[in-house]
């Protein structure tokens, strides 16, 4: 399947970034609640991979990003969750754990489909575009509001970086937008 299969994964997670957002104003039921459904993203993601066309990373029109946007909001979720006030006792250990795997898992897929955007670029517009920059800007949103939750600090320095790379990404995809628009009015 293409990149959308992932689509289910970046939804749950939202709703575990809102509910990490909100636990302390309103307690320790939505955090928890929140990790539920942080635990549903990954399995989610996981069930994505399997269904996943690998060979969509090379070939996909844009929507291939999402698989590194899932990973990037999945590391989100976790660290609004880690970082919540509401736990007593501290957050779950499992919430520990994961977080690093995540950040480690949105940054691999963030290098290994700008390599192979690289290796077979696809400058022709295309709608599923704007799946390329919600990622781009997940892993450098993540990379901010990571390092205080992970105490990797570097991450923020990357985060800014990847913040630049994002907006160039979303100024390329209106641009092609544009030029499509254009095209129609003018044929």
């Amino acid at each position: 399947m293409p990149g959308a299969v992932f689509l289910a994964c970046v939804a749950t997670q939202g709703l575990a970034v809102l509910a990490g957002t909100l636990a302390p104003a309103y307690g320790a039921w939505l955090a928890r609640a929140g990790f539920a459904l942080f635990c549903l993203g990954v399995l989610l993601y996981l069930v994505a991979l399997h269904h996943f066309a690998l060979r969509q990373v090379v070939t996909g029109g844009g929507d291939q990003w999402v698989a590194g946007g899932a990973a990037a909001i999945s590391a989100l979720a976790g660290s609004k969750l880690l970082t919540s006030p509401v736990w007593t006792g501290g957050a779950p250990t499992a919430l520990r754990a994961a977080m690093p795997a995540l950040l480690a898992l949105a940054f691999a897929w963030y290098f290994v489909l700008a390599a192979a955007e690289l290796a077979r670029p696809r400058p022709h517009y295309d709608i599923r575009r704007r799946s390329t920059v919600f990622p781009l800007g997940m892993v450098a949103v993540v990379s901010l509001t990571s390092a205080s939750a992970t105490g990797i600090h570097q991450i923020a320095t990357a985060g800014r970086a990847f913040l630049w790379i994002a907006v160039l990404a979303w100024l390329l995809t209106l641009a092609g937008l544009l030029r499509q628009i254009r095209r129609g009015a003018d044929g």
